[in-house]
């Protein structure tokens, strides 16, 4: 009994509740990392869609100014020919008859007539048209700002949820320990990497020269960047462009298999399609990745479940 006393009195007594494990907390911060990354695409998208809407309100806005301005000018038009009706400029063929002094005279005359008729009609129905163009972008107009006020509502409630869900990663990166967070910020492999020629190769160099760069969310460098932003401006530095969220770079060029991966090829990660990198070859891959980790090089299958694979040249 005295030995089993020395030995509780050495064995530290199990905590009630049990520390997560260095493990364990990176992996948290990795789910909270990814589900903040999706919100910063989420946003952006809605931001996109509202630079659309805003496209189409203004070309709306547009259009209404020039059918007003048609409808004005052919009201006045329409008014004159009334007018000139009202004031006997118009006869009927048996009146046109009666007054003339010839044959030629006769003709002349209901020549006269028949292009007035002509002209009224003519002018009426432009006049119709134009009322019509006028309702039509009023219509418009009237959408186009209740869809982007929509849009706008939506933007605030994405950014809110961006906002709250950035807190909790922060909180969980606080939480990492120094060693931890040490390996994250470190720049990875920062050797000088061939290219190979063309736009795939011109690409894949801007994206080279900024690893070590911070990531930022929403950033859009030179600086800092997000996943999709660093692809962008280097595709961008080639003279291609491409979308600026992953969502709409999951759709660019043409899609290749795992096994066909080479230099600058765009890789689509998660089911959500969220996180995107660039190949540097058919093993590696260089990406912005989250917060506290700066643009660095990883093996292509570490990063996450591949989605979609997009080649852009070739």
């Amino acid at each position: 009994m005295a030995t089993a006393a020395v030995v509780a009195a050495v064995i530290p007594t199990a905590p009630a509740t049990a520390q997560p494990s260095a493990a364990d907390a990176l992996k948290k911060y990795n789910e909270l990392s990814e589900k903040a990354s999706q919100l910063n695409q989420d946003h952006l998208k809605a931001q996109g869609d509202l630079a659309a809407k805003q496209g189409e309100l203004d070309k709306a806005k547009g259009d209404l100014a020039t059918a007003q301005k048609a409808e004005e000018s052919l009201r006045g038009q329409v008014d004159l020919l009334t007018e000139a009706t009202n004031s006997g400029a118009r006869f009927s063929q048996i009146s046109a008859l009666l007054v003339s002094d010839s044959q030629q005279d006769f003709l002349n005359r209901m020549s006269a007539i028949n292009i007035l008729a002509a002209d009224n009609a003519e002018a009426l129905q432009k006049l119709t048209d134009a009322v019509n163009a006028a309702d039509n972008a009023t219509k418009t107009a009237n959408e186009a700002t209740e869809a982007s006020k929509k849009l706008l509502a939506e933007i605030e409630v994405k950014k809110a949820d961006l906002d709250k869900q950035l807190a909790e990663a922060q909180a969980q990166y606080r939480s990492l320990s120094n060693t931890v967070k040490n390996q994250l910020a470190s720049s990875g492999d920062m050797s000088n990497i061939s290219v190979p020629p063309g736009t795939a190769g011109r690409a894949l160099q801007f994206a080279l020269d900024q690893r070590g760069e911070p990531y930022v969310y929403g950033s859009n460098g030179p600086d800092t960047w997000d996943c999709s932003s660093l692809i962008q401006k280097a595709y961008a530095s080639a003279g291609v462009s491409i979308g600026r969220t992953s969502y709409a770079q999951a759709a660019a060029g043409r899609p290749v298999g795992r096994g066909e991966a080479k230099a600058g090829d765009i890789i689509v990660y998660y089911s959500s399609q969220s996180h995107v990198a660039m190949a540097v070859d058919g093993i590696r891959a260089v990406h912005a990745s989250t917060e506290g980790v700066p643009v660095k090089i990883a093996d292509i299958d570490s990063i996450g479940p591949i989605s979609v694979i997009r080649r852009i040249e070739g």
